[in-house]
C-alpha cells in the first residue's frame, strides 16, 4: 500500500512537467510528513551523508575532463585516426564513427558528450561525401552511448554510489561488453553500407595511419592513464577521475592549443552548472532510496517473487522491461538511482552477480537513450543533423534493433561481463 502511494505521489508530479530531482524531493517529503513518525533532523543528516561518499567525488572530475576533451579538438583527432584504419572497408566513414565513438567513450565517460563531440564533426563530413544523413544520424546515436558503457562512465559510479558495489569491478566489468557492442554496432553499419552501396574512402598508407596515430596519440593516452591506473592500483576510480581532469585539461591547452586560457573558466562553469545538476538528483534520490528501506519495500517485493517461485531468469526479464519502460520517460542517472536501491537486494537474493547486474542496468540505459519520448542521445543528435525525432526514430531502428538483441545476451550471459575483472583478480 505504501509503496503505491509513494509512486502515485512521483508519477502525479513527473506528469506535471517538473523536474524529475525535484518530484523526488517532494515526494519523499510529503510521504514523510504525512505518514510516518521519522524526526525532521534525520532527513537533514541524511541529505549530507547521502553525498558524503568519496566515489561521487569522480563525477564532477569525469565531466570536467569530457568538456576539455570535447572543445579541445581531441575527437577531431580520433576521428581521422579510426578513419586511417576502417576508412577503406564498406560505410568507411560511419565505420570511423563507431570506432572513434568508442575510443571517445573511454575517455568521456558520457554520451552525450560522445554524440556532441564526435557527431559534430563527422556528420557533415559523411554528408560531404555522399552517405545519406539517415545514415550517419543512426550511426552516431547508437554508437554515442558507447560512452556510459566502456569505462570510464559516470553511469556507473552512479550506480556503485547506490549499491557500493566497487567502481573499478564495474568499469573493468564494462570493457568487454562495450568491445562487443562496437562491433556488434559496426556489423550493422558495414552490413547496411553493402546492401546499398554507400562510399568507401581511398586505403589510408602505412605513413598515414602512422601520423594520424601520432596526432591523436595524447588523447589515447588517457586510456592509459585512466584504465592503467586502476588495474595496477596506482590510484582509486575517483583519484584516475581527478588525473584525467589534470590530463584533458593539459593536453586542450598545452600540447594541442586548440583551446586559449581564456575559455577555460568558461569549461569549468559549465562543468560545475552539469555537477551540481547530478548531485541534485544524487541527493534527492538518496532520500527516496531512504524512504525505501525505511517501508522494507525492497525486502518485501523480494519475498513476493521468492514466494511465488519467480527465479533469476523470470526476474532479469522484468527488471529489462522495467528499465526499457522507465527509459521511455527518464534519463539514466535518475533511473539509476531510484531503481537500483529497490531492484538490488531482490537480484542479490536471487544469488544474481552485482556487477553483472550493474552492466545490465547500464545497457538498458543505453538503449533507453536511443529511443523517443525522452532519449537524451535523439534530442542531442537532433540537435546537429536538424531532423525531427520521428524521423531520426526510423533512422535509428537497425542498430537500436541490434542493440536489444545484444542487451539479452548481456542480461543471460554473466560471463561476457565478469570474465575481464575475474582475469584480472579483481572480483
Amino acid at each position: 500500500m505504501n509503496a503505491a502511494i509513494i509512486f502515485g505521489i512521483l508519477l502525479a508530479l513527473m506528469l506535471t512537467g517538473m523536474p524529475i530531482s525535484i518530484s523526488l524531493g517532494l515526494t519523499v517529503l510529503s510521504f514523510l510528513f504525512t505518514m510516518t513518525q521519522v524526526p525532521l533532523e534525520s532527513v537533514a543528516l541524511k541529505l549530507f551523508t547521502g553525498i558524503e561518499k568519496f566515489e561521487i567525488m569522480a563525477i564532477p572530475f569525469f565531466i570536467l575532463a569530457g568538456n576539455f576533451l570535447t572543445h579541445g579538438g581531441v575527437a577531431r583527432r580520433m576521428i581521422n585516426f579510426a578513419s586511417s584504419m576502417v576508412g577503406h572497408w564498406y560505410g568507411g566513414l560511419g565505420l570511423a564513427g563507431v570506432l572513434a565513438c568508442a575510443l571517445f567513450a573511454a575517455v568521456s565517460g558520457s554520451s552525450p558528450a560522445t554524440v556532441v563531440a564526435i557527431g559534430s564533426i563527422l556528420l557533415p563530413a559523411m554528408v560531404k561525401a555522399g552517405f545519406p544523413n539517415k545514415f550517419g544520424a543512426g550511426i552516431i546515436t547508437t554508437a554515442g552511448a558507447l560512452g556510459i558503457l566502456i569505462p570510464p562512465s559516470i553511469v556507473m559510479v552512479m550506480y556503485s554510489v547506490a549499491t557500493n558495489t566497487s567502481v573499478g569491478a564495474l568499469f573493468m566489468a564494462g570493457v568487454v561488453p562495450g568491445l562487443a557492442l562496437a562491433a556488434t554496432l559496426g556489423g550493422v553499419t558495414w552490413y547496411r553500407a553493402r546492401k546499398f552501396d554507400y562510399p568507401r574512402q581511398p586505403k589510408a598508407s602505412v605513413a598515414e595511419r602512422i601520423k594520424a596515430f601520432k596526432d591523436s596519440v595524447w588523447g589515447l593516452l588517457l586510456i592509459v592513464v585512466v584504465m592503467g591506473g586502476i588495474y595496477t592500483g596506482m590510484f582509486t576510480p575517483t583519484e584516475a577521475a581527478a588525473m584525467s581532469a589534470m590530463y584533458a585539461f593539459i593536453v586542450a591547452v598545452f600540447v594541442y592549443r586548440d583551446m586559449p586560457l581564456r575559455d577555460v573558466p568558461k569549461v569549468l562553469l559549465n562543468s560545475a552548472n552539469m555537477s551540481a545538476m547530478l548531485l541534485y538528483i544524487i541527493t534527492n534520490a538518496v532520500l527516496f532510496s531512504f524512504i525505501m528501506t525505511n517501508e522494507n519495500i525492497p525486502q518485501a517485493l523480494a519475498e513476493w517473487m521468492l514466494g511465488n517461485g519467480l527465479g533469476a531468469i523470470a526476474f532479469l526479464l522484468a527488471v529489462n522491461v522495467l528499465l526499457l519502460l522507465a527509459g521511455n520517460f527518464m534519463e539514466p542517472s535518475s533511473i539509476v538511482l531510484i531503481f537500483a536501491p529497490i531492484l538490488f537486494p531482490v537480484a542479490m537474493k536471487l544469488g544474481i552477480d552485482p556487477v553483472h547486474f550493474g552492466i545490465i542496468m547500464v545497457v538498458n540505459m543505453e538503449v533507453g537513450m536511443c529511443h523517443p519520448p525522452v532519449g537524451l542521445n535523439l534530442y542531442v543528435a537532433s540537435g546537429i543533423t536538424k531532423m525531427g525525432i520521428t524521423e531520426l526514430t526510423v533512422a535509428v531502428w537497425p542498430w537500436l534493433l541490434s542493440m536489444l538483441v545484444f542487451l539479452g545476451i548481456v542480461t543471460y550471459w554473466p560471463g561476457l561481463s565478469l570474465w575481464f575483472p575475474r582475469m584480472l583478480g579483481m572480483m
